[in-house]
């Protein structure tokens, strides 16, 4: 073991003693949502009878928990844009929008067809499945350009400027279907949405991708200081010489593209499109997912890892709820308790006031 020895005097290498360890641990940015997860798990081994079961059928591993991150697939995807927008101080109320317009085009595009092989009835993609993957993205890449653009060119307060889209973008879905549910009738585009790929959904591999990709790039290029400089201080960020309304335009235009990969799955694994329901207030529980993952809403510094965590929250209590026979109602009253926490939390007068109380609770006791 080394030490330090200067002028005769020998000093011991810096030690943390395990108090200073378990203070660096509780103090961690993920230790809460990790603990609130950690507690619903809890709660679901204690209640839910088989919770942490798993099975191998044909080939395909099968359980609770498989279930939960299945379905928290598109919400991880949501909740991982919105991450980058949030961390400019940006908010994107229009995700839910996004994924109608997607899982619209797509499902309209590739529809179904029924045909006669060799006698036995199949059915053929109106377009190519590649052609109509590229348009629903294609429409998702625009709806973020278009709010990049009034947020980062016209300089409009992103919560106005995304509300446009959340308006206007649900009404054009609907207005490409009529209104009504689109049905597809194509097999291969179900792979993406209820599709398994070496027993897993492959839904999981197209969220751990799109995982691998943000966090290389925040962790190994300059993007993700750029990000957070932004958050921190716009106009100071502005004034250092960065191109603060192209990363403004790309966070945006990068949240959609996460919302139209989101409805490409959700679009796949109900085999339809339902312009009016398809998505519906998914930003919300993106929103939250963020928030509950450790990102602060007034911008700066972010965690992608949080987000995946906080999605996976919010899945594993619905689930909870609708195991325990529960209203789904009650669903709804718990995520208000729990944005008022994370609020609470997030409050700097909030935590003044705090710190007060406890300092003047320790000095009734000395």
């Amino acid at each position: 073991m080394s030490s330090l020895s200067i002028k005769g005097v020998t000093a011991a290498p810096n030690r943390m003693n395990p108090a200073m360890y378990l203070h660096s641990y509780l103090h961690h940015p993920l230790f809460r949502p990790l603990a609130a997860l950690a507690f619903l798990l809890l709660i679901d081994l204690l209640l839910v009878p088989g919770f942490f079961h798993l099975e191998v059928k044909d080939g395909h591993l099968y359980g609770s928990l498989i279930d939960i991150l299945n379905r928290a697939a598109p919400l991880i995807l949501a909740a991982l844009g919105m991450t980058l927008v949030i961390a400019t101080r940006g908010i994107d109320i229009s995700v839910g929008a996004v994924v109608a317009i997607s899982a619209t085009v797509a499902s309209m595009l590739i529809g179904g067809t029924m045909v006669m092989q060799d006698g036995v009835p199949s059915y053929v993609a109106n377009t190519p499945m590649v052609w109509a993957l590229c348009a629903a993205m294609g429409a998702a890449l625009l709806c973020g350009a278009w709010n990049g653009l009034l947020v980062a060119g016209l300089g409009l307060q992103p919560i106005v400027a995304t509300l446009i889209l959340m308006v206007a973008g649900r009404g054009l879905a609907q207005l490409f279907t009529d209104g009504q549910i689109v049905t597809v009738y194509y097999q291969p585009f179900f792979f993406l949405g209820s599709g398994y790929l070496f027993g897993l959904p492959f839904s999981l591999y197209l969220v751990a991708a799109v995982f691998v990709l943000t966090a290389l790039l925040m962790r190994k290029t300059a993007l993700g200081l750029f990000i957070q400089t932004v958050g921190i201080n716009p106009v100071a960020a502005r004034l250092a010489g960065l191109r603060t309304a192209l990363l403004i335009f790309f966070v945006y235009v990068f949240c959609s593209a996460c919302a139209g990969l989101a409805g490409l799955i959700i679009s796949a694994n109900i085999k339809s499109a339902d312009a009016n329901n398809a998505g519906l207030l998914l930003e919300l529980d993106a929103i939250l997912a963020v928030t509950l993952g450790g990102t602060s809403l007034a911008g700066g510094k972010f965690s992608l890892l949080g987000s995946v965590i906080g999605a996976l929250i919010i899945q594993t209590l619905t689930y909870t709820i609708y195991s325990l026979g529960l209203p789904p109602e009650i669903n709804m009253v718990v995520k208000s308790v729990v944005v008022f926490l994370v609020c609470l939390s997030q409050s700097a007068e909030f935590k003044t006031m705090w710190h007060a109380l406890r300092a003047r609770g320790q000095g009734d006791a000395a």
